[in-house]
């Protein structure tokens, strides 16, 4: 139950901080860097618990990797996307009146293609660093995986947050989704590559680390 809860409350606070930092806009051109600076230090407070993955392609491409439960697999993604919904009822309830007057406008994507592109592209990054960082003999132990794993979510939404919202996230977009911002006919551009991204970077993770089952 610990690292359920652990999931649930790193989700929550990650969502959160990109509701209010990003959508609401409260963090300014800095938002990528308040995103990835809350993301560090909850991955750093939750891995030894949980893992800390807050984001439902990680489990999935952990549970490629064997290294969490089967069981687990259905109650991470289940509170992982209760705490990113909760996070946007309580921006949609509260904060968003308080910050942007009388609602969200949905994105208007400059092309979906670009969009899914830039999800799928950077979900595999994500990804591949989360695996490498998290889960490689060759860098077991090291203290630096909670900033590589920001590093990578603020790297990937400076550059592709115009064209995609980067989510790189099925619970961020779910919470999108919940608020607005996310609109429903160009869902497929975030859930569908974040997916698929996350079994690339499974199967690449093999390739590079033949000797690491």
């Amino acid at each position: 139950m610990h690292k359920y809860l652990v999931e649930f409350l790193g989700t929550f606070f990650f969502v959160l901080t990109i509701g209010l930092a990003g959508v609401l806009g409260t963090a300014g051109p800095s938002a990528p860097l308040a995103i990835g600076a809350v993301l560090m230090v909850m991955v750093y407070a939750g891995r030894a618990i949980s893992g800390a993955h807050y984001n439902p392609a990680v489990t999935l491409a952990v549970r490629l990797r064997g290294r969490v439960a089967a069981s687990d697999v259905a109650p991470y993604i289940g509170v992982q996307l209760l705490a990113a919904v909760l996070a946007a009822a309580l921006l949609k309830g509260v904060f968003v009146s308080a910050v942007a007057g009388p609602g969200l406008r949905a994105f208007s994507f400059p092309s979906a293609s670009a969009a899914a592109l830039s999800e799928f592209l950077f979900s595999f990054a994500l990804v591949h660093v989360i695996l490498q960082v998290t889960t490689s003999k060759r860098l077991e132990g090291n203290e630096f995986y909670g900033l590589a794993i920001a590093l990578t979510v603020v790297g990937g939404t400076y550059a592709v947050g115009a064209l995609s919202l980067a989510s790189f996230n099925p619970a961020v977009s779910m919470a999108l989704l919940v608020l607005g911002v996310l609109p429903a006919s160009d869902a497929w551009t975030h859930f569908v590559p974040q997916l698929l991204a996350a079994v690339l970077a499974t199967l690449t993770f093999a390739v590079l680390n033949p000797d690491d089952p």
